[in-house]
């Protein structure tokens, strides 16, 4: 009897933060934000500059005397000026002024609730989020485009980088692990844009895909003996689709005993085992110096004695690195890329590999993806936001100058139910894929009526 174990863990309750409205939003700039608190919260700011030292701020963040001391300030100041102000709106201000000195500002609302996977500061006065694959516009607000300057440059600065008219990218870290993308002018027009990608504190298991409907248990369990008879797999899908929680669910099947080496741009891997060494690229500095590229760490890792090779996602030359790696006894390498379809996956590995500057020919380096790739994994994001595994599909070989490919499993769609949501099944193609014969040799092979959709 093959069984999936399927790890269940608590998933934080979400928490309502914020009130939203329909995606629909204005196609140019709302009015700038007019706080009617503003100059008070400016001469609370001020005094409590004045009166903090060193044992109300400490690593990055407000002691509890800092606290209170700023609580006193905002009553006092309430006070002086003999206004009548609600004691539960003196209560916000403290909040707002605790999220201003030492936060993040009016994002810290936002990360507070774990329901937002992703927001999105087009300009000071939009901001979206997406819960549950959907993007609803939020009531959050900057109050100008200096405002938002002062977010950005603090979020930078935690992990040492900086951004300004010279550097006006920057990507970036939270100590949570979300991963941070600012623009600011001359490039964004409309002013400074961030983005925030949030990752959950638990990791999500592949017991989690299946009860939302991204794959079924069968797909898990032929995924789950793939991963452990070493097969090279490339989860592929757009921007958004979910690869890298793929990924990490995928990696949750390799045997704890191996060494994993992972290579990414920007850490967001989780890693369950012991045995981890985790890699990062680096960007150059001001003078365009010193920047490490993965095809660089992959070289590197080369000579670490890797069991298993993880590369977040590939994106330029080291592609052909990669795929000499695979096709050199590097065998279980995990990856993703950014494409539609498995055959669009594989077009884009092949142009890759002509970033890397070696002229080969067409046909070699054909050969090399077809030696080196056994499995891909092709995810989509429906337009309700559904994310879901559309495609398992084997690549067996090639035939003159063409892939062969074959479909195990597919997502076949089912129409709009009655809330607009959409509809469909995953079903076995009923094709015994070739890698069964390997999964054999290690006692890893299915039952064939996993690939006809029946029960276990």
């Amino acid at each position: 009897m093959f069984s999936l174990k399927r790890h269940q863990q608590a998933v934080p309750q979400e928490v309502t933060v914020t009130t939203e409205v329909a995606v629909e939003a204005p196609a140019v700039p709302v009015a700038p934000v007019v706080d009617e608190f503003e100059e008070f919260k400016s001469a609370v700011h001020a005094q409590f500059l004045d009166e903090a030292g060193p044992t109300h701020l400490q690593n990055d963040s407000l002691t509890p005397e800092g606290v209170e001391l700023l609580r006193r300030l905002i009553y006092d100041q309430a006070a002086r000026r003999g206004d009548h102000i609600p004691r539960a709106r003196l209560d916000a201000l403290h909040t707002e002024m605790m999220n201003e000195i030492r936060g993040l500002g009016p994002l810290e609302v936002l990360l507070a609730d774990a329901a937002v996977s992703e927001i999105m500061v087009n300009h000071p006065h939009q901001v979206y989020v997406e819960r549950a694959g959907r993007l609803t516009l939020s009531s959050v607000r900057f109050r100008d485009d200096a405002h938002l300057l002062r977010i950005i440059d603090r979020v930078v600065a935690r992990v040492g980088r900086h951004i300004d008219e010279a550097s006006p990218m920057c990507d970036a870290r939270l100590p949570d692990g979300s991963r941070v993308n600012a623009i600011i002018p001359p490039l964004a027009l409309n002013g400074p844009c961030l983005t925030i990608r949030r990752f959950a504190k638990e990791p999500l298991t592949i017991g989690h895909l299946i009860d939302k409907g991204s794959l079924t248990e069968h797909m898990a369990l032929f995924l789950q003996r793939c991963v452990e008879a070493k097969l090279n797999i490339l989860v592929s899908g757009g921007t958004g689709t979910g690869k890298t929680t793929v990924l990490n669910c995928l990696s949750a099947f390799i045997p704890s005993g191996e060494r994993l080496i992972t290579i990414e741009d920007a850490a967001e891997l989780q890693m369950q085992q012991s045995h981890v060494v985790r890699l990062e690229t680096r960007q150059p500095n001001t003078e365009g110096q010193g920047g490490i590229t993965q095809a660089e760490l992959l070289r590197n890792t080369l000579r670490m004695r890797p069991d298993r090779i993880l590369i977040g996602e590939v994106r330029g030359g080291e592609a052909l690195s990669m795929l000499q790696a695979m096709n050199t006894g590097h065998e279980g390498s995990l990856t993703t890329v950014h494409a539609n379809t498995p055959r669009d996956a594989l077009a884009r590995l092949e142009t890759m590999v002509l970033m890397a500057g070696m002229d080969l020919p067409h046909r070699a380096i054909r050969e090399q993806v077809a030696a080196a790739l056994d499995l891909i994994v092709q995810i989509e994001r429906a337009s309700d936001g559904k994310r879901r595994v559309s495609a398992i599909t084997e690549l067996t070989g090639m035939e003159g100058d063409v892939y062969l490919m074959q479909d195990i499993f597919r997502f076949q769609p089912g129409g709009r139910g009655p809330n607009g949501e959409s509809l469909g099944q995953h079903r076995p193609t009923g094709i015994v894929p070739r890698c069964q014969s390997a999964m054999e040799e290690k006692g890893l092979a299915l039952p064939l009526n996993c690939f006809r959709g029946e029960h276990l």
